[in-house]
């Protein structure tokens, strides 16, 4: 990533499909995990009542590091999440407003460095470490591998009463992803 912009995506970025890698998700019950946070805190996922937005991204990266491969731009889903954290970051408001109780992101990145992107975008929610894989291994998360790393697939979740309410996969363009969930929520948390 290293001088490109972070915000913006390329006009030919190629669009994930639809591999079948959540098709067991909805209405799967949610494992109870502490996951550590960026605000140093842990989150067990399964005990929220009311509904939470848990949105599944492969890896931020830095605009003073170039962690990605040269080929990041042509793997059908990886580049994006700067955008996408940026988009629940400006629709976390109203997010709340239309009724979940909160939003997180979740990366198998160590939390130090989700630290870091959570302070440099300005995230008004906290970012979630599935480091070990436990949480992506429990509910068979869709992932894939770059250069011996196992990532997550980008996928979203709703969850509330410990169970997956709503999955959104995939998910293209990741830019515009919040607002998805945001028209999603309009009609179906109302009701």
């Amino acid at each position: 990533m290293g001088d490109e912009n972070e915000f913006s995506l390329p006009d030919d970025l190629p669009e994930p499909r639809d591999d079948g890698g959540a098709d067991h998700l909805p209405n799967a019950p949610v494992p109870a995990l502490s996951l550590p946070a960026t605000d140093g805190t842990n989150v067990d996922l399964s005990t929220f009542a009311e509904p939470v937005v848990v949105y599944c991204y492969p890896r931020t990266g830095r605009p003073d590091r170039d962690v990605s491969p040269d080929y990041w731009e042509e793997i059908p889903g990886a580049r994006g999440c700067t955008p996408e954290s940026c988009g629940f970051r400006d629709h976390h408001k109203e997010l709340l407003e239309l009724g979940f109780s909160d939003v997180f992101g979740i990366s198998v990145q160590a939390t130090e460095y989700q630290r870091e992107a959570r302070d440099r975008l300005d995230l008004s929610f906290e970012l979630l470490s599935d480091s070990s894989l436990e949480f992506a291994d429990s509910l068979e998360l869709p992932r894939f591998e770059v250069e011996g790393v196992t990532l997550l697939k980008r996928l979203t979740l709703v969850i509330s009463d410990g169970r997956i309410r709503h999955v959104f996969y995939p998910i293209f363009p990741p830019d515009e992803h919040a607002s998805e969930v945001v028209e999603w929520a309009e009609t179906r948390l109302s009701d």
